[in-house]
């Protein structure tokens, strides 16, 4: 299939046809992103919810100077939570440290756990050190799925302080946190998470176990590169 041209885009994005905007947004995974954005930007106020979120979500991906900027005002201004719950995800995907600041303010004051919870998850994806406080708070939420995005991210983050924060989830009952738990175990290299590692490695649930086993041997690797330096 042949891709459109730009001018075939633009003319698509403004269809009455919501399915014919949909596809058209799509069609822009291809192209640079100086000249996606432009185009993007046309329907980041649609009136079809999932194509606004379509759009913030491609801003993410195609990094130009206007992104940032149009995604920390809906982050931070946008009366739908979804949508500033999409626009905390894709300034993850930016991976832009300036975004260290808005997303930490998400976290603590928007009032939704979805946006938290996207907030936690892009605060891992920028791998800053700075998220330590913040992500480690989120650990005393009362949403498990929060606790799930924190240790994800304190293990993106590489953050061997947080190890005790994290080991005291090795015996939660949602599986999925002691997923994340192994896999965020296997970025922290310490004789702490070897021995927490063999123990997720037997865990009842297969995928805790495979995944405890597959950082268990990452970790053996690397504190092994270690000692022989």
């Amino acid at each position: 299939m042949t891709q459109p041209s730009l001018e075939e885009i633009a003319a698509q994005l403004e269809s009455e046809n919501s399915k014919h905007r949909m596809l058209a947004l799509a069609s822009l995974r291809h192209v640079a992103p100086e000249d996606a954005v432009p185009l993007i930007k046309k329907v980041l106020n649609d009136d079809n919810l999932q194509i606004r979120s379509m759009a913030i979500f491609a801003l993410g991906l195609k990094p130009t100077e206007d992104c940032y900027p149009i995604l920390v005002r809906l982050l931070e201004g946008d009366p739908d939570y979804g949508i500033r719950a999409d626009a905390a995800g894709a300034l993850g995907y930016l991976e832009d440290p300036r975004a260290f600041e808005p997303l930490s303010r998400a976290f603590y004051e928007d009032t939704d756990w979805l946006v938290r919870f996207s907030a936690a998850v892009s605060l891992g994806n920028l791998k800053d050190r700075r998220a330590h406080d913040v992500l480690v708070q989120a650990l005393d939420s009362p949403e498990v799925v929060l606790h799930q995005a924190a240790i994800a991210a304190l293990g993106e983050i590489r953050d061997l302080e947080a190890i005790d924060h994290i080991l005291r989830f090795a015996q939660s009952e949602d599986w999925l946190v002691r997923q994340r738990l192994a896999e965020a175990l296997g970025n922290l290299p310490s004789p702490k998470s070897a021995s927490a590692l063999q123990y997720l490695a037997k865990d009842g649930h297969p995928n805790v176990s495979a995944a405890a086993q597959v950082s268990l041997r990452r970790l053996n690797e690397e504190l092994g590169e270690e000692r022989s330096v």
